[in-house]
């Protein structure tokens, strides 16, 4: 397994809460997939988890060295839960072709978040190249 890139990011839980008062539906709609936005919508307090799924998207792109511009858009990366609660990244789109370009066969994701902060920890790994997984 080798290591094909890293992308971290921090995000403000008020920051998330100011731009959905005043633009909830553009903002969910643009960045979470319909599967992320009910997975939100099953918290008592949806913000921290909506502020780590915003990080972990961040931290994809970084990871791609894309950052949000071109033909990347925002749900091109679903962030999921296995059923252990550990999160995944499904990519489609733009945001797949360019991990298939840059030889990226699986993300490894980790997201925390308190009442203020949310973090997410993005790591590419090459699989297909470790001579010790065949």
């Amino acid at each position: 397994m080798n290591l094909r890139g890293h992308g971290i990011d921090l995000v403000e839980n008020d920051r998330i809460a100011s731009i959905l008062e005043r633009h909830r539906d553009r903002f969910l709609e643009r960045v979470l997939t319909a599967r992320e936005r009910a997975h939100a919508e099953r918290f008592k307090h949806p913000i921290p988890h909506l502020a780590g799924r915003f990080a972990a998207k961040e931290a994809v792109m970084k990871l791609l060295g894309t950052g949000w511009r071109g033909k990347v858009a925002w749900t091109d990366i679903d962030v999921r839960n296995d059923p252990a609660g550990m999160p995944e990244v499904v990519l489609s789109g733009e945001c797949a072709r360019i991990a298939a370009a840059k030889r990226i066969g699986s993300i490894f994701l980790s997201i925390t978040h308190t009442d203020h902060y949310a973090a997410a920890s993005a790591i590419g790994v090459d699989i297909g190249n470790d001579p010790a997984s065949t």
